[in-house]
């Protein structure tokens, strides 16, 4: 009888032990995205559905937030764990140039995922034809301290503008968008991948062009600033706008560097063993790919990706 109990008590030992080991395996992360009319949010909310759906325990969170800039902040803070972020930024609060008074360095990347264009939004029918001609105009730059603020920034230097030449209106891309079709503004910019809703929106009740930048400030803001690189807008991205030339950043996203090797590794081997799934969600899946993925960013990778970008090849 007291071999019987001992045997029933060990197999309850075990099971309970099993059960806490299980419970224990859940992971809760949050993903710090964007705005809900920018690229980051959808995006996100498919990669979370990925990663929930395809790795046992996980229980990812999307959540809106204020970009770049905050994204950064709240990973090194870890109240978020991961993050989308422009590959400028990173590279700014790494090094703690403006807007970061201090270096953020509890980070790592996990994938280079995709080019984001900035675009220069205007009205079809202004006179203006370059940066430098939005001079006393009211302009959209992005909410304050975010990435695409940063690239407004970076456009005034290369263009000889400086403080108050435009009137800046601190705005998130939505806002951005109505102020536009309300014609309380004279033009934005978005940093953000193509096409943008925000702009694709704008597009259908207005009609719009994106600024090009001529050749002389292409290489003159791609010396600068070697984190851009030259890209074209195609034409009939948006309704009847024509081809525009511009640069880009990348969009990258980041980890706390303290989140464990495996679950990097997980959350990395997914996103791109499913990678036809989230191309099928969003249409800037289609463009993540293994060779990119460890290209266009200034931070370093974290030991979880670097793991899984060994075992495929594209990192020695």
């Amino acid at each position: 009888m007291m071999k019987r109990l001992l045997v029933v008590s060990v197999l309850l030992l075990v099971f309970v032990g099993t059960l806490c080991s299980a419970q224990a395996e859940e992971v809760r992360l949050i993903l710090g995205t964007g705005g809900t009319a920018g690229t980051y949010y959808p995006l996100g909310g498919s990669m979370a559905k990925i990663w929930n759906s395809k790795i046992p325990g996980m229980n990812v969170t999307a959540q809106t937030t204020g970009a770049s800039a905050e994204n950064v902040r709240l990973v090194n803070k870890k109240e978020a764990e991961l993050a989308l972020v422009q590959s400028d930024t990173l590279d700014f609060a790494f090094k703690a140039e403006p807007p970061f008074k201090e270096k953020l360095t509890a980070m790592a990347a996990i994938a280079v995922l995709y080019p984001e264009v900035i675009q220069v939004v205007v009205r079809a029918d202004k006179p203006v034809k370059t940066f430098a001609d939005l001079k006393g105009l009211k302009m959209g730059v992005g909410a304050p301290g975010s990435g695409t603020e940063a690239n407004f920034r970076q456009l005034c230097d290369v263009h000889g503008l400086v403080k108050g030449d435009i009137n800046a209106q601190y705005l998130s891309f939505s806002e951005s968008a109505e102020q536009f079709k309300d014609k309380h503004i004279d033009a934005f910019l978005v940093t953000a991948g193509l096409p943008n809703p925000g702009i694709m929106d704008v597009s259908t009740q207005n009609d719009i062009r994106i600024l090009s930048i001529s050749d002389d400030m292409l290489k003159k803001i791609t010396t600068k600033y070697p984190f851009l690189s030259p890209v074209k807008v195609p034409a009939n991205t948006y309704k009847n706008v024509p081809e525009a030339s511009t640069v880009a950043v990348n969009a990258v996203l980041i980890v706390n560097s303290g989140i464990k090797e495996d679950v990097v590794y997980n959350l990395t081997k997914a996103l791109f063993d499913n990678q036809p799934e989230l191309a099928a969600a969003h249409a800037k899946g289609k463009e993540v790919n293994l060779q990119t993925a460890v290209k266009g960013v200034s931070i370093p990778f974290h030991p979880g990706a670097v793991k899984y970008y060994k075992e495929k090849g594209v990192m020695k």
